[in-house]
């Protein structure tokens, strides 16, 4: 068989490719959020908090008459310069407590902006002002902050608040050299312990792909070894037991085949034997001619019965077999199947005895049940007594309509009923030849299988052997009612 091409996408390189792809993909995040958009993010984060300041200070000073002594402390607590300007600009609270050199809007007092961003305020839409502007001598960017407390027709006050923001660009070049050294050291990292961990997590893989390898050629008795990860492992436990399966197929496979050889090897023997007898001496003779025809149609028939059997059995167990499932009253079927056998009372012998307790509905394949039946009593003529005597018994059950057939052979031991149902198996003890292709119980078990019914045999040596199913009430793959 021709060899593919090895491919390269391996699940070790696989692996480590993408744990890569995801150390580089964090750092480039690192480096755009921190590089670029850090200035962004503080100022946003510092328009906010001033926000949220103006709304805490004019509840204040529209409710607290110590808003003086609050404005103070706020100021501290939070590092903004803080004012409040009349309706005709004068300062009600013109204290800085970061210094008036840093501030914008006390920095030259009254020289400042503060009125000029009192107006731009009131001219708003929504009476806010916001703006961020550079000192004249420090050269510091500062936020500007300026609202309306009252109505616009009739303000009661403007707020002003002056919040310093802090160079972020110092900060950004820091973090830039600290992500430069902390990105060579993880992406080295991030390669050891890629290659480390791929190469953990592939070798399971690698190995149970190995031992697959063996199994394609032919070796069955493989034990696969997972290596203690959970998936690895269930794969590595389905692919042993799908070798012990396969195992077993293959040994059936030979079996069915030396068997199915040896059993056509004889009537075709038979027919070919015959056929030259009639050629070469017995053609002229009538008795002799008919004698040796006679034998040919039985072992045509004998070889015909083999065929079919392999075939009914490889649809059975290959699952090509469907139930055509019909209501029928099972009583009566019985009765007419054993007055067939009972035909054969006159030429051999045999005695065949029904024993039912009364009708019984049954919904099964009634081809199929037959035919079981008729395989449990051929297996029944070969083993039964010196007297020749078969029964047949129908009763009713707790689990639904009870078929058994029993003989009143030597009966199995044990090691003979666990193997009974085995294709080909025969067994030992027995007194006349027995007829038969060695599949009629193996093909009973999977049509009772095929209609989920419970089957077995009971047998004890030297008191013959009780062959038995159980027809359910429902039929196949209909549920119980509740």
């Amino acid at each position: 068989m021709k060899r593919k091409p090895k491919r390269n996408n391996s699940l070790r390189l696989t692996i480590w490719y993408w744990f890569m792809e995801y150390v580089l993909l964090t750092f480039l995040l690192l480096w755009v959020f921190q590089g670029l958009f850090l200035q962004k993010f503080y100022d946003s984060m510092k328009t906010r908090d001033v926000i949220r300041l103006s709304d805490q200070l004019v509840e204040i000073f529209q409710n607290d008459p110590y808003w003086f002594d609050a404005f103070v402390e706020q100021e501290y607590e939070n590092g903004v310069c803080i004012q409040i300007l009349d309706r005709q600009g004068r300062a009600q609270f013109p204290v800085c407590v970061i210094g008036e050199r840093y501030c914008a809007i006390h920095h030259t007092w009254p020289n400042n902006h503060s009125w000029e961003y009192a107006q731009q305020a009131l001219a708003a839409e929504d009476g806010v002002y916001s703006a961020q502007y550079v000192t004249t001598e420090t050269k510091n960017e500062t936020l500007i902050y300026a609202r309306v407390i009252g109505m616009k027709s009739m303000p009661e006050a403007y707020l002003i608040l002056n919040a310093p923001l802090a160079p972020v660009a110092a900060t950004v070049s820091i973090i830039r050299r600290q992500l430069v050294i902390i990105t060579i050291i993880l992406v080295l990292i991030g390669f050891i312990l890629s290659m480390v961990v791929s190469d953990r997590l592939a070798k399971p893989i690698v190995r149970v792909t190995k031992d697959a390898e063996q199994l394609a050629h032919g070796r069955y008795d493989i034990q696969f070894n997972g290596n203690g990860y959970d998936e690895a492992e269930r794969l590595a436990e389905t692919l042993t037991y799908a070798s012990r399966e396969i195992n077993r197929v293959d040994t059936m496979q030979r079996d069915l085949i030396a068997n199915a050889s040896h059993d056509l090897r004889t009537p075709l023997t038979m027919l070919k034997a015959y056929a030259e007898m009639i050629r070469d001496l017995s053609g002229d003779n009538p008795v002799k001619r008919a004698e040796h025809l006679q034998i040919i149609i039985e072992e045509t028939d004998r070889l015909t019965a083999l065929v079919n059997d392999i075939l009914d059995l490889s649809k059975l167990e290959n699952g090509k077999m469907k139930l055509e499932c019909t209501d029928f009253d099972m009583e009566q079927h019985l009765h007419e199947i054993v007055d067939r056998y009972r035909g054969l009372s006159e030429v051999s012998g045999y005695t065949f005895e029904l024993e039912t307790d009364g009708p019984a509905e049954v919904t099964c394949d009634a081809g199929k049940i037959e035919q079981v039946i008729c395989n449990l009593m051929n297996n029944a003529m070969n083993y039964t007594g010196e007297d020749k005597k078969v029964f047949v018994k129908l009763a009713h059950t707790d689990e639904g309509i009870r078929i058994s057939v029993r003989d009143t052979g030597q009966g199995m031991d044990q090691e003979t009923l666990s193997r009974i149902f085995d294709k080909y198996y025969r067994s030992e003890n027995y007194k006349r030849e027995v007829r038969g292709t060695g599949l009629g119980l193996s093909i009973v078990k999977a049509i009772l299988r095929l209609h989920d019914y419970a089957f077995g045999v009971d047998s004890t040596v030297g008191k013959g052997s009780t062959f038995w199913f159980e027809i359910h009430s429902v039929a196949p793959g209909v549920p119980d009612a509740e």
